[in-house]
């Protein structure tokens, strides 16, 4: 898409694989985003905002476009989860973060299940790239969106999912640079995962309920 073409363009090659602008700033805002967020730091959201719209752009060059509307729905779902952290004001509670139950994760399992097969079909209609994979990923990913923005530690081991299905999804596609940002996701989710568990610990017995 000539529009696209600034961000899109190829800037210099690794290994064969041709970088562009838009895959260097999805690589440095995305690894912001996500740090801030294993530190339970409210300002993950804007850094979150700006990510998505870059690799948006570059996912609608790619034809991945559950992924690139999948950027859309994470804007929202991040203006909606700013808002909510700064309406509960967390710097105030003794923990910012907050476990959820095994039947809420059935629940989410259920709807992730049934979102990946509904998806999947419209995506083989739009003749996308890779329709499962770009299908489960938005799946998995709403799922953990919508458990970040409740501050639910169980979000971490959706996003490892999801990074465990991105990396080489993106790799395929020559996308070598975000695949590497997904596997840097990958090491600071498991960080995160623990950082949250840690705050969680420190809550007095039956805060977190």
């Amino acid at each position: 898409m000539e529009i696209l073409a600034p961000l899109t363009d190829p800037l210099f090659l690794v290994a064969s694989m041709p970088m562009s602008a838009g895959d260097i700033l999805g690589f440095i805002t995305g690894v912001i985003c996500v740090w801030l967020t294993a530190r339970a730091n409210i300002w993950n959201f804007p850094a979150g905002i700006l990510s998505c719209v870059i690799l948006g752009l570059v996912f609608v060059e790619q034809r991945l476009f559950a992924d690139a509307s999948l950027q859309i729905v994470f804007i929202v779902l991040a203006a909606i989860g700013w808002r909510r952290w700064l309406t509960q004001q967390i710097s105030q509670e003794p923990s910012p973060v907050f476990p959820s139950t095994w039947r809420e994760q059935a629940i989410l399992l259920g709807i992730a299940t049934v979102t990946t097969v509904l998806l999947w079909q419209v995506l083989i209609r739009l003749k996308g790239a890779s329709p499962p994979i770009d299908a489960l990923i938005t799946a998995l990913s709403l799922c953990a969106q919508w458990q970040l923005n409740r501050r639910q530690i169980s979000s971490w081991g959706w996003w490892i999912a999801v990074d465990l299905v991105s990396i080489p999804l993106y790799w395929s596609r020559g996308l070598p640079l975000i695949a590497g940002l997904y596997v840097i996701f990958l090491l600071i989710c498991l960080k995160g995962w623990r950082h949250w568990n840690e705050l969680a610990q420190a809550l007095p017995r039956g805060a977190a309920t």
